[in-house]
């Protein structure tokens, strides 16, 4: 499809969206559905080559890896599991990555996978991730496991049905291994309710005060400390590229509606997103195949695009000779003020980038008002994700523990002035449509917020490390529907580089006993209402 009837489907869908936030409900009555007919064939892992550090020891393995060990019968499913539950019971009192461990389930989906495999069946269409064991966010509706959001106003919440992205990757295999621990309600780094930090940065394990990322930061944790091979998260404000930034992992948030967030705790209509957090490009495409797609069950995912072959997208082009080039010419625009921080580093980054054959670095400028759309006008999302919990606030303000602030902000804003913020989003909208985005494929940043606002697709990936060891990342963000063009730039990166492949030291082996001893710092409503996104 052409990016000109990309860009009219993608606008015409951003009304939409605005058009019907009123209407968003907490709960469906009507089951998620595994995807079905996403116009790109049966996808198939590629036969990669399998590093050492994989082959003697399953956890270190991408899930593309453990994908071609399981074909190769190098490796089972229950295996991976028992690898990843053991590292779990090791060392998660540490890194509190999880809020829920499903042990028992998990092992007898793998070895029920195993069987599948023995039998002689295919990688077919529901088999992609055959024996994959994944961590999910905890506020992805889990069929018969409690999913808390990390709130008081759930914390007794058992859904009788999955949200629609995870039966789409149960379906295709995936094994829930549990659910990643989150900030409260999806506003800030993964706290208890009352402020208590829980979930650390996995190179930092033993400096709470280290930012970890955004609400995602458990799923995160999961992938980075090798406790997952895979997971989920949700993005309003940064919540899957930060964490993957901050934990040198690959975090693709996709096209608004690309992804059904039916059966997913909402925090706003208008900008919540679904997607993976990744070890690279390749796992990323992986788990957005299976994800993407249209869900009648979510009106955002109908009528667009096909879903391109992302597996395709995120296979480096590599010449007979070893040189890499991107699979199609493309301009990467940098903006000004994209080395007005990490110089060093990303300037690095620009150099490796713009020697790879078919990159093109475009100078960007942003307009005169950018500031003003993108961030003064940004406290429009405040009254979105107060709307649907109206009814606890009169009810009980109490459960909403230390983000009661962020959510009483949302009051404050009256409805002329959510007109007024919608009318500024379209003019962004067109902005970065018609001038920045005209000018380049795909556009570098030093914050996920513009496009998060508008809906566009984003990957963040890793470029280095800062003096105190503590991972870097780019943000990348594409055109409408373009995720495969995202795909093709960073996995032609990566196949430069070797950031992506390198994993932290474990942490002192944990107990319950130490998780219950360690001091971890307490944030106040304030500082969640100031880091709330």
């Amino acid at each position: 499809m052409s990016r000109a009837l990309n860009r009219r489907v993608f606008l015409a869908s951003s009304a939409a969206v605005a058009s019907v936030a009123s209407g968003l409900t907490l709960q469906s009555a009507a089951p998620a559905r595994a995807a079905t007919g996403t116009g790109t064939g049966t996808p198939r892992v590629p036969d990669i080559d399998v590093r050492k550090a994989a082959q003697q020891d399953p956890s270190e393995a991408t899930l593309a890896e453990a994908v071609v060990l399981m074909r190769r019968g190098k490796l089972t499913s229950a295996t991976l599991t028992e690898a990843y539950l053991e590292r779990i019971q090791r060392y998660d009192a540490t890194y509190q990555a999880y809020t829920e461990v499903t042990g028992d389930a998990a092992l007898a989906a793998a070895r029920k996978a195993d069987k599948g495999q023995r039998a002689g069946a295919g990688t077919a269409a529901g088999g992609l991730l055959r024996g994959i064991p994944l961590c999910v966010k905890d506020n992805y509706f889990t069929k018969g496991v409690p999913t808390r959001c990390n709130s008081y106003i759930f914390e007794d919440f058992v859904p009788d049905q999955d949200a629609t992205a995870v039966a789409r990757l149960k379906a295709a295999g995936g094994i829930v291994l549990g659910k990643g621990q989150m900030g409260p309600l999806a506003t800030t780094r993964a706290t208890l309710p009352n402020g208590t930090v829980t979930t650390v940065n996995a190179w930092t394990p033993d400096n709470p005060a280290v930012d970890p990322g955004g609400s995602s930061t458990g799923p995160a944790c999961s992938v980075a400390g090798r406790l997952a091979s895979s997971s989920i998260g949700t993005q309003t404000g940064g919540s899957i590229v930060l964490p993957s930034n901050q934990q040198n992992l690959t975090g693709l948030k996709p096209t608004m509606g690309r992804v059904s967030v039916h059966g997913v705790i909402p925090l706003s209509f208008t900008r919540d997103h679904a997607g993976p957090l990744a070890r690279d490009a390749m796992d990323a495409a992986l788990m957005l195949q299976v994800m993407a797609g249209p869900d009648a069950q979510d009106p955002r995912t109908l009528g667009l695009p096909d879903v391109p072959d992302l597996v395709r997208a995120a296979t480096p082009v590599v010449s007979r000779g070893g040189a890499v080039r991107v699979r199609r010419a493309t301009r990467v625009g940098v903006p000004g003020d994209f080395l007005s921080a990490q110089k060093e580093l990303r300037g690095a980054f620009l150099d490796k980038l713009d020697a790879i054959s078919g990159i093109t670095l475009v100078d960007i400028t942003y307009p005169e008002d950018w500031t003003l759309l993108t961030a003064t006008f940004n406290a429009a999302r405040l009254a979105e994700r107060t709307e649907p919990f109206r009814h606890w606030l009169r009810a009980d303000p109490a459960k909403f523990g230390v983000s009661l602030l962020s959510w009483l902000q949302g009051l404050m804003l009256s409805g002329d002035e959510w007109i007024t913020a919608q009318r500024a989003k379209n003019h962004l909208l067109r902005e970065v449509l018609d001038t920045l985005m005209n000018r380049c494929d795909v556009l570098l940043q030093t914050g996920p917020v513009p496009f998060d606002i508008l809906g566009l697709p984003e990957i963040g990936f890793p470029i280095g490390f800062d003096a105190g060891g503590v991972p870097v990342g780019a943000i990348l963000g594409g055109q409408p529907y373009e995720e495969d063009r995202l795909l093709e730039v960073v996995a032609a990166y990566q196949a430069v580089t070797d950031w992506h492949t390198r994993r932290p030291a474990d942490p002192a082996a944990s107990s319950k006993l130490m998780r219950a001893e360690t001091v971890r710092p307490r944030l106040s409503a304030e500082e969640v209402a100031a880091a709330s996104a």
